[in-house]
């Protein structure tokens, strides 16, 4: 027999999740809070741009294998509970708003009248889930028999449906060789094709996310560390990379300097990791991931005054074409953009900004509706004194600097991702800038 599912939280994760467990072959019912999102994901719609939902979405709306509701009565028959709702930064410090996971759980727990399984895939800080499972325990009716586990997310944003149908690897933190059985049951295609699974405790699979964002966030960090130490000394940090990476204990991949992390994952959960390391009493164990957050936002300053000083001083009435507001390519998210910033930034010194993104422009005009929008790159760039490169779309790497140059004031360029080619924009006449490049 299928397995039925429930999914609580259909946010970016929710959503990509409870449809990758359509595609596998379950009956799953998505539960949201947020009528609009429910409503639109039920008529087949997504409500954020990610590779491959849309299809998917499509594939399984209205076959009966894949629903949507804010009613929780409606995963009363799910065997196996997921819990996907968002952990927020708190506005009054760096640690994890648990208000959205306390609340699915306690909504959740009074339908759950048959042994079922609840799984917590959200980012939180260690110690939730233990705290979860007493909750559950209180809640739910008596003789429920559901039973918490812990299965953290690895998703990449723009590769999210790939990442959940083929992971790279499974923890499961169990209490049972029960809730380990069915764990492996949910995931078995994923074990079948070679997928890694390690087994744990509670507290080992909380860590394991934030662990795995927080070295992430050191090792670009890092690179842009080099970058500053890069532009003293006249060095060229591309190629800094390209040696070091070789080095198989260090490797190439996020080696590539530039404006540094955003979106809605890595500065929260570094700062929520530090806030609960100060909890533990360990706070000095992680104290170095706050020269990571420091380091991280100096790089969008930085950006703002390289474009000062190209500008002689002051950006006040200069045009600047941003190519980019999403966090990274292949996503709508704005959350914590260095390209968003970066371009707010240089908007409230009185810089003429204009922004172009092929897809975060409804949500980026959300969180800047004073900020102006174009309606394709070369309309942002035209009359521009400087063009800022700050979002690795394919479209902007793909950008003919010949015939750019005929369209703006200026032909200057700050190229915040350090993937144009260098060599071919200054042949066609521009000032080239990258960051910790000579």
């Amino acid at each position: 027999m299928s397995l039925r599912i429930s999914v609580i939280g259909t946010g970016y994760l929710g959503a990509v999740h409870a449809v990758g467990m359509a595609e596998l072959g379950y009956t799953v019912v998505g539960i949201d809070v947020d009528a609009d999102k429910v409503a639109a994901l039920a008529r087949g719609e997504a409500p954020f741009y990610e590779p491959g939902l849309d299809e998917l979405l499509a594939k399984h709306s209205g076959t009966g294998r894949l629903s949507f509701t804010t009613d929780f009565a409606a995963a009363a028959d799910a065997d196996v509970h997921f819990i996907c709702v968002g952990t927020p930064q708190r506005r009054d410090s760096m640690a994890a708003d648990l208000r959205y996971v306390e609340g699915a759980v306690d909504s959740l727990a009074p339908h759950l009248t048959t042994q079922c399984l609840v799984v917590g895939k959200s980012t939180v800080p260690v110690g939730t889930a233990a705290a979860l499972a007493d909750r559950l325990a209180k809640t739910a009716p008596v003789g429920a028999g559901a039973e918490l586990a812990w299965n953290p997310e690895f998703l990449r944003e723009g590769y999210a449906v790939e990442d959940t149908l083929h992971p790279d690897r499974l923890v499961f933190g169990v209490t049972s060789a029960e809730a380990e059985r069915r764990l492996r049951e949910v995931y078995a295609r994923a074990i079948d094709d070679g997928t890694p699974v390690i087994v744990t405790d509670l507290p080992t699979a909380e860590l394991v996310k934030v662990s795995a964002n927080a070295f992430l966030a050191t090792k670009i960090s890092f690179i842009n560390a080099m970058a500053e130490i890069s532009e003293v000394a006249g060095a060229d940090v591309t190629k800094l990379a390209d040696a070091i990476g070789h080095d198989a204990r260090i490797g190439r991949r996020f080696l590539n300097a530039g404006i540094g992390f955003g979106g809605g994952c890595l500065p929260k959960d570094i700062r929520a990791f530090m806030a609960r390391a100060g909890e533990l009493g360990a706070s000095h164990s992680l104290a170095f991931l706050a020269e990571i957050d420091a380091i991280n936002l100096r790089r969008r300053q930085r950006v703002v005054d390289i474009v000062r000083e190209l500008a002689g001083g002051s950006v006040a009435n200069r045009r600047v074409a941003v190519l980019g507001a999403a966090f990274k390519p292949h996503s709508d998210d704005v959350r914590d953009s260095p390209a968003l910033n970066i371009a707010g930034q240089l908007h409230l010194q009185g810089a003429r900004v204009s922004v172009y993104d092929p897809k975060a422009t409804e949500n980026a005009r959300k969180i800047f509706p004073t900020l102006p929008y174009a309606e394709s790159a070369l309309d942002a760039c035209r009359g521009a004194h400087v063009v800022l490169h700050l979002t690795e779309w394919q479209e902007f790497r793909d950008l003919d600097p010949v015939e750019l140059a005929r369209m703006v004031e200026n032909p200057v360029v700050v190229d915040g991702r350090n993937c144009l080619d260098a060599d071919a924009w200054r042949a066609a006449g521009w000032t080239y800038r990258g960051l910790g490049r000579p």
